[in-house]
């Protein structure tokens, strides 16, 4: 019976050996992202004014968007088009919370909120915060703009010059499955 407690012993230790491993990376062994909350310091520019302009919403229609898109220029942009009232919206939303802090200075992040009312998007970002600007889209005029509209959430990649590379219809399954896409279409990687 000696070896018993000393087998269990060495059992739990690699049990908590594994849970504390695993709480520090994503899984595919890069380090976990930082909180969204948590504040980098960005060169003077473009993607600084954008993390400067966090959860806020911005009116201006498609015009509006496509000259941020234009302004953007030498950074790939992702824009996820959501709604509050949208389940998938909500189950990745922590991806692109996470995500765009992860890329925070290698590219740029803005929301579409589409088809919502603007007192609801607020308070969706009260609750999910995210370290970019969101543009309010009613009629979904902008996601007309990189082809959306037709599926919430929708996903759009520009690449640095500012062309559309690629739009998903459709809520992401795992943060991995977006953070592929990103490297893909976005950094082009």
């Amino acid at each position: 019976m000696v070896g018993r407690p000393r087998s269990t012993i060495v059992l739990s230790l690699v049990g908590v050996g594994l849970l504390v491993t695993g709480c520090g990376s994503t899984g595919d062994g890069s380090p976990s992202a930082p909180a969204p909350t948590a504040k980098r310091e960005l060169p003077p520019g473009p993607l600084r004014e954008l993390a400067a302009q966090a959860n806020q919403i911005f009116d201006g229609g498609a015009e509006a968007f496509e000259r941020r898109v234009t302004e953007l220029r030498g950074h790939p942009i992702v824009v996820n088009q959501w709604a509050s009232w949208c389940g998938p919206c909500r189950f990745e939303f922590p991806f692109f919370q996470r995500l765009a802090d992860r890329y925070a200075g290698r590219a740029a992040f803005l929301g579409v909120n589409s088809q919502d009312s603007r007192e609801a998007a607020q308070s969706f970002l009260e609750d999910f915060p995210v370290p970019y600007p969101h543009y309010f889209d009613p009629d979904a005029d902008i996601a007309r703009v990189f082809e959306g509209g037709r599926a919430w959430p929708t996903t759009a990649f520009y690449d640095a010059r500012g062309e559309l590379v690629q739009t998903r219809p459709g809520g992401y399954a795992s943060q991995e499955d977006l953070d592929a896409d990103i490297r893909r279409f976005a950094l082009g990687g």
